[in-house]
This record gives structure tokens, sequence and C-alpha cells, in this order.
């Protein structure tokens, strides 16, 4: 790739922008970051995914919203990389370095599996903005009330709900997101127990929105289903787009499996990141 040109990828309808930045040639600001987020003037994804050197890892994996903040950890994003890499340099088993740690990949009979490493579920791990019992927040919104805390490194909100469909999560999320609790803002999950071995589940990411699917956002639900003790431990994830199995090992690793897809392979055309000097102001 030259450092024009991009991955269009998607994971369940988690869709992703690829670019690949190891040659070091390209430099990306939040407001290009925001133009090619653009889903009628740009390229439009739910994150950015930046390629860079590693020395730990077989690549560098930096992740972006759509408005220009960066993310720590994104489960779909990872398995889309994964399999770029793999069929980049033939590997069976990736190693990709994020902020949030270093996540395993391989590949199965249902796609790929991402060890995505162990929750966070102390109140200064998510972080909350005082200490409290994460397991059940001090919040109420509307329909909602009492979520698990849990990082994947990232921050999720999970509550748990009898019907996700009936939920105004267009509504609620935005505010939920930047609940005071919250100094680093927060994914909102709202999850229903189908049963103790499937959920159904729907998430407004921060800097995002809705999406199809949250691959990070499903090992918290499941984390926190866990810990409410209405979850077993292997359990399937149903979310708008598809479905993901997650299990929470016994030696406390969270394991995510699902597929990553390839949508296009596009050229940015160098008019399209100069920025307008009213994008430069906003």
């Amino acid at each position: 790739m030259n450092e024009l040109d991009f991955y269009k990828m998607h994971g369940l309808g988690n869709d992703f922008v690829i670019v690949d930045q190891r040659s070091g040639k390209l430099s990306l600001s939040p407001q290009q970051i925001r133009q090619i987020g653009d889903r009628r003037r740009g390229v439009g994804f739910d994150q950015l995914l930046l390629l860079e050197p590693s020395r730990n890892a077989n690549v560098f994996m930096r992740v972006y919203n759509p408005d220009g903040s960066e993310a720590g950890a994104c489960g779909n994003g990872t398995r889309c990389v994964a399999r770029l890499m793999m069929e980049e340099q033939g590997l069976s088993r990736v190693a990709i370095e994020t902020t949030a740690g270093i996540l395993e990949t391989v590949p199965g009979l249902r796609g790929y599996t991402v060890t995505m490493g162990r929750p966070g579920l102390g109140w200064d791990e998510i972080p909350l903005a005082k200490p409290m019992d994460t397991l059940y927040l001090d919040i109420e919104l509307g329909t909602l009330s009492r979520p698990t805390a849990v990082s994947m490194g990232n921050p999720h909100a999970v509550f748990f709900v009898d019907d996700v469909d009936a939920v105004e999560l267009n509504v609620l999320g935005p505010e939920l997101e930047r609940h005071s609790l919250f100094p680093e803002r927060a994914n909102i999950g709202v999850a229903q127990v189908l049963h103790r071995d499937h959920i159904r589940l729907r998430v407004f990411e921060r800097g995002a929105g809705i999406t199809n699917a949250c691959g990070s956002g499903a090992c918290a639900a499941v984390v926190a289903g866990c810990r409410r003790g209405l979850l077993e431990q292997n359990t399937a994830v149903q979310l708008d787009g598809g479905q993901l199995n997650i299990t929470w090992g016994d030696d406390g690793l969270v394991a995510m499996t699902g597929p990553a897809t390839h949508s296009f392979k596009g050229t940015f055309e160098p008019e399209m990141l100069a920025v307008s000097e009213q994008a430069r102001a906003s």
C-alpha cells in the first residue's frame, strides 16, 4: 500500500477504514480523520484504524472515532487488521499492539478469535470519577438504571433490560456517554438475557453512536452478566449485525470469535484530505 491507500473492512457491519502508516510518510490530523469519517463527503467509518510499526508485536493499531477522538481498543477492528496481517505475511497467528495492550488473534472455523485480555473491574480501572461498586453503578436515566461497569481497554456501562428494542438508545446514549461518573466518557450497552448462554445486545459507542456491532461491548456485556450470575462463561451475543461468541475463561482472559470481512480497497484523493478553514476552526 502507498500512503494514500486504504482498506474498507467490517466485522458484522461494524465498519472500518484501515490506513497503513508503517512507512511514516502520512500523518492524519483530527480534522482529516473527521473528514474521512463523513459518510457523505468522505469514506465513512465507525472507527479509523491506523497501522504503525511495533517492536513488541506484528503491528501497532491506533483507533480513532469519527469525531476524531482516540479509543483504546476495538475488538471487531482487531480481527480485521489480523486478517490483513495474515494475508500480507502468511501468518497463522498475529499479535497486535494497542494502547490497551497486545491482543493475539488466530483463525478458526467461525472466523477469527481474539484474546482481548483481562477485564478491568475496579472503579479506577474503568475509570470512574469516584470510588464506587462497579457491579451496580448509581446511574438512572429514563428506563435505564443501575448498570455494571467493565473496562475492556475502554470503559463500558452495561444495562440489563427486558427488551433492548424498546430502549430509546439513540436518545439516552448520548447523555449517558457523558455522565459525570465517566471522566473519559463511556460506551453504553443495553443487554437482554435470552438464555444463560445467549444475549441480545445493542451499544451506543462513545464518539461514534449506535453501531451494528461492538466487539469490546460484547465482551463487557458477558463479563457483566457473569458477575451478576446471569450468564455462563461461554455466551453467544446477538448484535444488530450478527453474532459474536464470547468466552471469559477460568484464566481470567476474555476471548471473542467472529468474522472479518473485506469491503473494498481505495485511494484517498489529496483534495479529500485538504482541510477547509471551517473544519480547522471546528
